[in-house]
This record gives C-alpha cells, sequence and structure tokens, in this order.
C-alpha cells in the first residue's frame, strides 16, 4: 500500500563544491543556466576570523519555475554549499568532499511530503534514524526533518542523507508539531543548525546511519542471495516486520 504522504516530490539538493568551484560555479549558474540576481534566494555568509570580513557559506539558486500560480511546488531549487572554514579549522563539508577525492558532491535531497509528521511516524516505527527533531522554519513556512547518512557496515560514511520537508503546513499540524517537540531548535536558522549538527557528527566520528548497522545486517540476511527482480511482496512483508520489530524493541529501551 503506497501512503499519501509517500507521494513524494523533489523540492531541492544540496550540493557541496570545493572554494574554486565554488566560486565559478556562481558565474556558471548565472551565464548558463539563467540565475539573475533576484533568483538568488539566499547567500548566508559568516566572519570566521575578526577583521578578515565574511565568506559566503551557501547560496541557493532558483533554476526554474515550472507554475507561477503554485510558488510552493513548482521550484527547481539547489542549494550550494562550500568549505569556508579556515584550513586549519575543522570542516565536515570539507572532509566529505576530501575523503571521497570529489571536487562536487551532492549532500542531500530534500523530498516534499504532504504529511511530515505521518511520513516521520511511519519512518521511525521502521528503524529510520533522523539526526534532528521535525523542525520550523517560520521565514520560509515549512516543516523538515533530516536522515541519517546512507552507508553500511565497515565502509566510511557516504555524505549523503535526506531531508523530508512539508510547505505550508496546516495549523492544526503546527500545532500537533509543538506539543511534540519542546525543544526549540533552528528556527529560521535551519541551515546553520543543520551545518552544527554535521559538524559534531564528523568531529566525534560517529556518523548516524539511516538505519542501523544491526538492522542492515538484518534484512541483508533476509535477502540474502536474492536478485531484486526475485523479491516481491512476500519479502517486502517480511522486511518490513524485521524492521517494526528491531524499531520496537529498540523504542522500548
Amino acid at each position: 500500500m503506497k501512503h499519501s504522504f509517500q507521494n513524494f516530490q523533489i523540492d531541492h539538493m544540496t550540493l557541496l563544491l570545493q572554494p574554486r568551484l565554488y566560486h565559478v560555479a556562481y558565474v556558471i549558474f548565472n551565464v548558463i543556466f539563467g540565475v539573475r540576481p533576484e533568483d538568488i534566494l539566499y547567500d548566508k555568509r559568516k566572519e570566521w576570523i575578526p577583521g578578515e570580513g565574511e565568506k559566503s557559506l551557501t547560496f541557493a539558486a532558483k533554476l526554474g519555475e515550472a507554475n507561477k500560480d503554485d510558488k510552493a511546488k513548482n521550484k527547481t531549487i539547489v542549494a550550494i554549499v562550500q568549505p569556508s572554514e579556515p584550513m586549519n579549522q575543522p570542516s565536515h563539508v570539507r572532509e566529505m568532499l576530501d575523503s571521497h577525492n570529489a571536487a562536487a558532491l551532492y549532500q542531500h535531497m530534500a523530498l516534499r511530503t504532504n504529511d511530515l509528521l505521518a511520513f516521520h511516524k511511519f519512518a521511525t516505527e521502521r528503524g529510520v534514524n533522523f539526526i534532528t527533531p521535525i523542525l520550523k522554519d517560520e521565514d520560509e513556512d515549512l516543516i523538515q526533518v533530516f536522515s541519517g547518512e546512507w552507508y553500511y557496515p565497515g565502509i566510511r560514511s557516504s555524505a549523503m542523507f535526506f531531508e523530508f520537508i512539508q510547505r505550508k503546513p496546516a495549523a492544526e499540524t503546527l500545532d500537533a508539531l509543538q506539543k511534540a517537540n519542546k525543544e526549540l531548535w533552528f528556527r529560521d536558522e535551519t541551515f546553520l543548525g543543520l551545518y552544527g549538527e554535521k559538524e559534531r557528527e564528523y568531529q566525534s566520528g560517529k556518523v548516524t546511519p539511516f538505519i542501523d548497522f544491526e538492522l542492515f545486517e538484518l534484512i541483508e540476511n533476509e535477502i540474502k542471495g536474492m536478485k531484486t527482480f526475485e523479491m516481491n511482496q512476500e519479502t517486502m512483508d517480511r522486511c518490513e516486520k524485521i524492521m517494526m520489530d528491531y524499531a520496537k524493541k529498540k523504542n522500548s529501551k
């Protein structure tokens, strides 16, 4: 059964770039993709060392808009991020790029849903890890949550995760969120809050996976020897039960 909250649409994507590419990319987005000054949705900056001036942390570019009468659902947006920290200061963005020997790396895709609270409950009950609570961004009129990274035991973290987002949430959704989430996190500083959370993960050496490694191996063992085209609904039902049993046991501790 496909639930209505699983009818996802791509809201935006976040692209990490090395500083040398970051500045050239700003030109390319303007000249090649037609991004005008009014299409730069934000340009967040920070002065890392007093007196040296601000550096750009990230900018978001609107590449297109399909339907003028539905602005919340028809923009094509890419958020671009560079490691702007001084070279002697840790940077999870630099580590993500350097550890994969990459000049550019897609960090996360934001999938839009019509009911984030229902999806979050559904996913949590099946063992999905989230690194933040559901957050409210008052400036953008949206709520969002960020998942753990996609990787598996014995390999370095991938630097890739998902954001799930709901734009223009109803008043009753916000009321339910406020009651459930006593922690006022990020508010309109969602980018800086996420940036700080990922930095803490990478400095600790403990990057949260999308699903626990133990659960990953339980699923892997269940489908061992099977090809994707050999997996039927019975296979999926067995795996879903494994996921729900695991999450129930974990959450009861």
